[in-house]
């Protein structure tokens, strides 16, 4: 096997942008995912080390100081952050002229010319489920042979290959949690509403719903659920446990895991036997049967992806979801005692000032334990792009989707709504959710029962109204 490095590259300070999460960019609290894509390729190959520098502290000039002891490097690059990428990819370069690199993820799987064109230092991108691919170039393979590669030849010309067939048997991709023990502090990973420390980890690819904005199904993952089987996931979570005895939460980050009800339930009840709390993605429809089962074998909390409000915006968006499902779906979770992380994106197709308050008034009902609110964000690859092209929504200078210090802007704008309308009704939606009586009493409660939540919820609450006051300056 070639000497093989997997970089999640230094960027901006507090990025998160390697692993499951739905757009990257600087959070409003300073939260880490797992680079989970990154570390299934590099347990596919032998020997290979995983640099994740972001979480660890590492600066450019610490990681440049390995480029020498390796003879390919694979960096997972994202639309926000590939200017920086590739000015990485040249930094390892110089350390060391003889030195392989390409890229991996959904930026450079949806647009492999233009990501070769816009720099000779860039050897090669790899396309859709690239696990397999870039093991074939570590094994040393003819590149012209490789599916799912397209590379730069001797004459610096670019070649694409035939794309690679989706992979079907889940159970041949090894388990990602040895490669979290050999290189990885798990300390450093954190999310707001998961316990600390927690793991989270895939239990299969893909997913059958076509919401217009969701990156991964439509550039990398598929519309189909291929899963691991009960048994595959359990033996890891098995092996997790004995390796990791101090991880509080495990987290299952497929798109919706909740999709194969029967599997959610078996899986559920082989975590029950094995004493672990663990959460989830799903979708705003499981039923109270189904959520009964995982809730009395562990299950502590769904992240949920309610979107909007407006019932209208959820049929522009290819949701899926109706509003009242959703409703009664949150009402069996609080009676149920499972906490809801509920996530919510303004800007999408048909906002306007009405939907925004209907929205903001939707989750202040609900009333999830916590929220996210995003921006929409147009990557390519995905329908909301194509449809933001051609209507004339989104301008070129809001293309990267962040500004120069990481923040997520707003990239879409429409005749009857600005782009700094959009941006600032994300302040206000916090600021109406969360300072609210019966959420400051409940946060409050928290942290009266748990000196370790009170720390924690101090951190998070500078870092919540830094991250406040640094986006209206940007506004002005």
């Amino acid at each position: 096997m070639t000497r093989t490095l997997f970089l999640q590259a230094p960027s901006f300070d507090g990025f998160d942008g390697g692993a499951g999460s739905r757009y990257q960019a600087r959070r409003e609290i300073r939260s880490f995912w797992y680079p989970t894509w990154l570390a299934q390729v590099a347990a596919v190959v032998p020997g290979s080390k995983l640099i994740d520098a972001v979480p660890h502290g590492l600066s450019l000039a610490e990681v440049v100081r390995e480029a020498p002891h390796y003879d390919l490097a694979v960096l997972h690059t994202s639309t926000p952050s590939f200017s920086s990428d590739v000015l990485v990819v040249k930094a390892l370069k110089a350390a060391n002229p003889a030195l392989k690199a390409g890229f991996v993820g959904a930026k450079v799987a949806v647009e492999p010319q233009a990501s070769l064109a816009s720099s000779p230092a860039i050897d090669f991108v790899a396309g859709n489920e690239f696990d397999f691919t870039i093991k074939e170039i570590a094994e040393g393979r003819d590149w012209s042979r490789i599916a799912g590669l397209s590379w730069r030849d001797a004459a610096g010309a670019v070649r694409h290959n035939r794309p690679r067939v989706i992979l079907e048997n889940m159970d041949e991709l090894p388990f990602v949690t040895p490669v979290y023990k050999r290189d990885l502090k798990i300390e450093n990973y954190f999310i707001g509403y998961l316990k600390h420390p927690y793991i989270s980890l895939y239990t299969g690819r893909g997913c059958k719903s076509r919401c217009t904005f969701c990156l991964w199904p439509q550039t990398v993952g598929g519309h189909r659920y291929r899963t691991r089987s009960v048994d595959n996931v359990i033996e890891e979570i098995r092996y997790a446990k004995s390796a990791f005895p101090q991880v509080r939460e495990f987290f299952f980050d497929d798109d919706t895991f909740t999709d194969d009800r029967p599997r959610s339930e078996a899986i559920a009840r082989e975590l029950g036997k094995l004493g672990v709390t663990w959460s989830c993605n799903a979708k705003a429809n499981v039923p109270r049967d189904t959520l009964k089962v995982m809730r009395d074998n562990g299950l502590r909390l769904l992240l949920v992806g309610y979107e909007s409000g407006n019932q209208q915006i959820l049929h522009n968006i290819r949701k899926g979801m109706r509003v009242d499902v959703a409703r009664r779906f949150t009402k069996d979770c609080h009676e149920l005692g499972i906490a809801i992380h509920g996530t919510f994106i303004l800007g999408l197709p048909g906002e306007s000032r009405e939907t925004i308050e209907e929205t903001i008034r939707f989750a202040s009902e609900i009333n999830p334990h916590t929220i996210q609110v995003s921006l929409a964000a147009p990557y390519p690859g995905t329908e909301l792009y194509r449809d933001a092209v051609a209507n004339g929504w989104l301008d070129e200078t809001h293309a990267e989707l962040i500004d120069a210090s990481g923040v997520q802007i707003a990239p879409l704008h429409y005749p009857h709504l600005s782009h700094t309308e959009i941006f600032q009704s994300v302040e206000e939606f916090y600021r109406r959710f969360y300072f609210r009586a019966p959420k400051i009493a409940a946060i409050v409660s928290e942290m009266a029962r748990s000196p370790q939540v009170a720390a924690r919820r101090l951190r998070e609450g500078i870092e919540f109204f830094s991250f406040l006051r640094e986006r209206r300056e940007l506004a002005h």
